[in-house]
């Protein structure tokens, strides 16, 4: 693949590419080696406690599964090393030990596995430490979050010094049976968890989530769509979900949608933390929604918004106010409920709604430890999102059925 300073591999479960990056990174150390040059090589993984926790064992195993690198170096119980001891491999937890690492020295090649979870922190610290003329990074990963700081940093390398290939189980000549049949299972029984797992997909739906079946349904159905029009003669609604200003305040989320026939047409999303109402506002005028209705849940008459209350604000800003009224106790589990109820009606705009669909899909129960008993949904930051969908779904009222033709009765001749 010619020079680089960056090389990786990112993509889903039974790939091998951590095998195959253990045993390269053996070549590399025995080539130095050969040519006289002393230096470590840095395996790093984000949470090390132990060496059971990195990746000692996959380089151990790539090495003894080669003739010629196993006469190349020798495998403690602690240790792996060339025989000339020119060459040695360090492992390290980035998260306890980032301090420690700016004092490596000579480290010609660093491989970051598992890095899906390492701290842009982290990458700052570390790669002006790996700065020995030729010297390489390496990284392994299954993407799991839209905007981590690994899938930032190199999923869509912007130049040639960044080589990242796409590497699943299909591209594996030697996947397994066994992983096969793990497959096929993960397929027949948690078929919402398959394209993370398996084909390196973004993690979109947690296991055990409200909507995971709706979800996948939704996209076989081919209700997941590329365009998604709105009819100007019909109403546009925005679902809101109340947050607040700074820096930890609840995000404010908000979903556009039209009823048009027995379709619930969701056309975009919005979502921002510890923004004024102003921000809100621009992004409803700029996206053409300045005449949508503004429904809010019932804490839009309380005291704290920007005014005397969010629904006098949104009115001040000339959109039309509705608030729904509370639902009281079970609020949450009904509002899940009717999201259930309805989603079979729902079609997505699918790039307006990636990150609302995400939150949806991550849209969990707290589950108690003693009974497995689900105690309602977590709040963390997918809930308002979430919280926001399901205002639309309760306030959601399907077209009249067909009563038929009027019959007019007859009474005979006058």
């Amino acid at each position: 693949m010619g020079p680089a300073r960056f090389r990786g591999a990112k993509g889903g479960r039974g790939s091998g590419k951590t095998r195959g990056f253990a045993k390269m990174s053996a070549v590399i150390g025995a080539k130095a080696a050969a040519e006289g040059r002393e230096g470590v090589i840095l395996c790093g993984r984000q949470f090390m406690n132990s060496l059971a926790d990195s990746s000692f064992s996959e380089v151990a195993a790539a090495i003894r599964s080669d003739e010629w690198l196993a006469s190349v170096y020798e495998i403690g119980e602690t240790f792996i090393r060339t025989r000339d001891r020119r060459v040695e491999y360090v492992f390290v937890g980035l998260a306890r030990n980032l301090s420690s690492i700016k004092s490596k020295a000579r480290i010609i090649l660093c491989w970051i596995d598992e890095a899906e979870d390492v701290s842009e922190a982290a990458w700052v610290v570390l790669i002006p430490t790996v700065r020995e003329d030729g010297s390489e990074i390496w990284v392994t990963w299954n993407p799991k979050r839209r905007g981590s700081a690994t899938d930032l940093r190199f999923s869509k390398p912007k130049d040639d010094d960044v080589r990242i290939v796409e590497l699943n189980w299909r591209d594996n000549p030697w996947f397994p049976a066994v992983l096969e049949a793990e497959r096929q299972r993960d397929l027949r029984d948690r078929p919402e968890q398959c394209d993370h797992i398996w084909e390196g997909g973004y993690a979109t739906i947690s296991v055990g989530a409200y909507y995971a079946a709706q979800l996948l349904q939704a996209q076989n159905q081919g209700r997941i769509r590329q365009t998604l029009a709105a009819d100007p003669l019909l109403t546009i609604k925005s679902h809101h979900d109340i947050g607040g200003k700074g820096a930890k305040a609840d995000a404010y989320s908000i979903w556009i949608s039209q009823d048009i026939g027995e379709e619930i047409r969701i056309l975009d999303h919005y979502t921002a933390q510890g923004q004024p109402l102003g921000a809100h506002v621009t992004w409803m005028r700029q996206r053409g929604y300045q005449n949508a209705e503004v429904v809010l849940p019932h804490d839009g008459e309380n005291e704290g918004g920007p005014q005397d209350s969010w629904a006098d604000a949104w009115t001040a800003a000339k959109f039309s106010v509705r608030v729904i009224p509370n639902q009281g106790m079970g609020a949450a589990m009904f509002r899940i409920e009717q999201s259930r109820r309805w989603f079979p009606r729902v079609v997505f705009h699918g790039p307006n709604t990636e990150i609302g669909r995400t939150s949806l899909g991550m849209y969990a129960p707290n589950i108690r430890e003693t009974d497995g008993a689900d105690m309602g949904p977590k709040h963390d930051m997918f809930s308002h999102d979430a919280d926001a969908f399901g205002l639309k779904m309760c306030d959601y009222v399907p077209p009249r059925a067909n009563v038929g033709r009027l019959q007019i009765p007859t009474y005979g001749a006058v």
